[in-house]
């Protein structure tokens, strides 16, 4: 697959305030060991502050202030659940190093160059105090990115040997056209109300008398038009429970063509009629999907064998020392170069290089067809 690697630990990213004592712990502090590789605290300090960044900033506002202490699951803080994820992510990251040779994978000197820079752009753009806040030496800082490049790579290495065949029974989408007659209605104020008894009964009334009459009509939507009604359009599959299940299970009996009778669900009623048993499009999308899910299990499974086949250990008493609750780091919102700080896949180089030389050749083409009309002209 051609891609591009995108360093996600750009320059300049991070916005730092301490709100409680420093950690205690010595950047050579060991956090983990895969086989015989260390992980050290500065490593696992900078990655953690890196993942705690996108939280603080597209979840604070959801999760609150305390979101650090909001249960995430229960008996587990975000913070546990977080640091879990980090820590696990960081030795699947150096198991995966470990491996590239299994899978041929390499970082060029291009891209090894990309990260060095990335690296010392990152120290110069940061006040040293902050830099130590988050283990941001310029050491780290390499170091991590390396991590996060090898794993993308890894992962597009690992993922290529998946099934990508999906066929057209295994992905199929039906599609149809329905309209809703809902329980509720709209107030002065534009809330929704529930109906009152003898309210929902018109309504099912109404629903009933389209049900029967839709049936000979040739136009599903001119129909439910013709009588103020709106009809909307679902694809689905067996598996589906939007926009109802109880809508779907009936849907998905039936033949191209063929109405529902009234399905009457708590939030209302719903008819519909079965345009295609299989959409194109769809069902094109459903493969993907497959494909995607298939591709991810694989790489998980992969990660869980190499896990398996190795001594992971961890020291619990280090990596308490870095919480998230004496730090807060978020992403500075400052405009980049689109480019900056991205590691390219030789393919990619090439591919672009390919690109840059065919709009040269384009441009002499534009060029010599100027040429040769203003000597027609002349």
């Amino acid at each position: 697959m051609k891609k591009k690697i995108v360093i996600c630990m750009l320059a300049g990213m991070l916005a730092i305030s301490s709100l409680a004592g420093c950690s205690s712990f010595q950047a050579d502090d060991v956090v983990a060991t895969v086989g015989d590789q260390e992980i050290t605290a500065e490593i696992a300090n900078f990655y953690a502050r890196y993942v705690q960044a996108q939280y603080e900033t597209y979840y604070s506002a959801y999760l609150g202030d305390d979101m650090w202490n909001s249960e995430a699951s229960e008996g587990k803080t975000y913070e546990e659940s977080v640091k879990d994820s980090v820590l696990e992510t960081l030795e699947d990251m150096v198991l995966l190093e470990q491996h590239m040779d299994e899978y041929e994978v390499s970082l060029s000197d291009e891209e090894k160059q990309l990260v060095k820079d990335a690296a010392k752009e990152f120290g110069e753009v940061n006040p040293l105090e902050d830099k130590e806040k988050v283990s941001g030496s310029e050491k780290a800082v390499e170091r991590v990115m390396t991590l996060m490049a090898v794993q993308i790579k890894m992962q597009d290495a690992i993922q290529s040997g998946a099934d990508t065949e999906v066929s057209d029974e295994e992905a199929a989408q039906k599609s149809m056209q329905y309209v809703f007659f809902p329980y509720t209605s709209t107030d002065e104020e534009g809330k929704s109300v529930e109906m009152t008894d003898e309210e929902k009964d018109e309504a099912k009334e109404k629903a009933e008398a389209f049900a029967k009459e839709v049936k000979e009509a040739e136009d599903f939507e001119a129909f439910a038009k013709e009588r103020e009604a709106e009809a909307k359009t679902a694809t689905f599959d067996a598996e589906s429970t939007a926009p109802a299940e109880d809508l779907i299970k009936a849907a998905d009996k039936l033949e191209e063509g063929e109405v529902t009778d009234l399905i009457e669900t708590d939030r209302g009623c719903y008819v519909a009629k079965v345009n295609s048993l299989l959409d194109r499009e769809a069902t094109d999308a459903e493969k993907e999907s497959i494909v995607n899910e298939r591709k991810q299990k694989l790489y998980e499974d992969t990660c869980e064998k190499l896990r398996k086949d190795i001594k992971i250990e961890v020291n619990n008493d280090v990596w308490e020392k870095i919480s998230f609750k004496d730090i807060k780091v978020t992403i500075k919102q400052v405009e980049q170069d689109p480019y900056a700080n991205e590691v390219q896949t030789d393919d990619v180089a090439e591919a672009e290089e390919e690109k840059d030389s065919e709009e040269e050749d384009s441009e002499e083409e534009d060029s010599d067809t100027e040429s040769d009309s203003e000597e027609n002209a002349q």
